[in-house]
C-alpha cells in the first residue's frame, strides 16, 4: 500500500503539495488527473524518493520511501521527459537497468521489444518521442517491480501504440498484481486504464474515489413540470448546476438516479430522463460544485 499523510512540498515560494493525504491499495491501477502545477509529478517524484516531504510522510508497505534503496528496488519512474536516454540503445538501458533491479527479465525485455518493433543497437535520441516513449515503458515493465509511475504515460504515442502500451500494462497488472500510477491530463485514457482515481488542484486534493462510484454518483436531469419553478426551488436538493430552456430545465445533482428521482418526484414532472456524464464532465461540475474555475482542468 502506498500513503501520503499530511504531505507538504514547497520549492522556493511556491507550494507544490499542500497537506496532502493519499492511500493507494496495492494492485491496482491509480490515475492523477489535474492541471499543469496541480502536484501530479511531485507527487510521483516523492513516491520514487527523488523528492523528501517538507513535511508529513511517503510510504510504501509502511515504509519511508526517500534514502531507502530497497523500497527504490520495488518501484520504477518513468519521467515525462526521455532526453536523459539519448545516449544509451535499447540494449544499453538493458544493461544500465539490470544492475538496479534485481528481478529484471531480459525474456521479458526481448518480448516486449518485439512487441512495439525497436531496434536493439540504435541510440534512442535518433527514436522520435514516442518511441522513446515505447523505449522507457517496455524497461520499466522488464524490471519486473511491484510499483510502476508513469507520467504522462501515453504523451507521444499514436493511437496503435497507446493500445499496445496500455494492454502491456494491463497484461502485467493482470500477471502479477502490479500496482500502476499513471498521472495524466487525458480523462477518457485515465477511465480506461485506471480503477480510481484523484482530482488535484493547486496542491491539494480535490477528491479520491473509486471510478465506479464517481460515474454513479452525479447525473444530469433533463425535466419539465406541471409547475413553475426556478434554481431556488433546487437548491435544497445540493444541484452543483442549472439551466433551463423554455420549459425544460437541466440539472446536475449528486446522487444515486434512483435517489435523484424520489427527490423530483416532489416536483410532479411531466418528463424526467438521467442522461449519463462523461467523466470530463462530472469533474468539471465537481470543481464548479466546490468553487474552482472549471477551466483550469485544462
Amino acid at each position: 500500500m502506498i500513503k501520503l499523510t499530511g504531505v507538504t512540498k514547497k520549492f522556493g515560494d511556491f507550494t507544490a503539495l499542500d497537506s496532502v493525504d493519499l492511500t493507494i491499495p496495492k494492485g491496482t491501477s491509480f490515475g492523477l488527473l489535474g492541471s499543469n502545477g496541480a502536484g501530479k509529478s511531485t507527487i510521483l517524484r516523492l513516491l520514487s524518493g527523488i523528492y523528501s516531504p517538507d513535511s508529513g510522510e511517503v510510504s510504501i508497505d509502511g515504509e519511508t520511501v526517500f534514502d531507502n534503496t530497497d523500497i527504490k528496488q520495488r518501484v520504477f519512474f518513468i519521467n515525462d521527459e526521455t532526453v536523459q536516454f539519448g545516449s544509451f540503445t535499447l540494449n544499453g538501458m538493458k544493461k544500465y537497468y539490470k544492475g538496479f533491479y534485481p528481478n529484471f527479465s531480459e525474456e521479458l525485455f526481448e518480448e516486449l521489444r518485439e512487441k512495439v518493433n525497436l531496434p536493439a543497437n540504435k541510440r534512442t535520441d535518433s527514436f522520435s518521442k514516442g518511441m522513446k516513449r515505447q523505449a522507457i515503458v517496455i524497461t520499466g515493465l522488464a524490471c519486473q517491480t511491484d510499483y510502476l509511475l508513469l507520467d504522462e504515460a501515453f504523451d507521444g504515442l499514436d493511437p496503435t501504440m497507446r493500445i499496445i502500451v496500455k494492454r502491456m500494462l494491463v497484461d502485467a497488472m493482470l500477471d502479477r498484481q502490479l500496482t500502476t500510477i499513471i498521472s495524466s491530463h487525458n480523462l477518457k485514457e485515465i477511465n480506461e486504464v485506471c480503477d480510481s482515481v484523484a482530482l488535484l488542484h493547486q496542491g491539494k486534493t480535490l477528491f479520491n474515489r473509486d471510478l465506479d462510484s464517481v460515474k454513479g454518483s452525479i447525473h444530469k436531469v433533463q425535466a419539465a413540470f406541471k409547475g413553475e419553478y426556478s434554481r431556488e426551488d433546487f437548491e435544497k436538493y445540493g444541484i452543483l448546476h442549472y439551466s433551463r430552456s423554455q420549459s425544460i430545465h437541466y440539472i446536475i445533482m449528486k446522487g444515486s438516479e434512483e435517489e435523484i428521482r424520489t427527490k423530483l418526484s416532489e416536483k410532479d414532472p411531466i418528463v424526467l430522463d438521467l442522461i449519463p456524464l462523461s467523466l470530463e464532465e462530472i469533474f468539471i461540475y465537481e470543481m464548479e460544485g466546490m468553487g474552482y474555475d472549471a477551466g483550469q482542468l485544462d
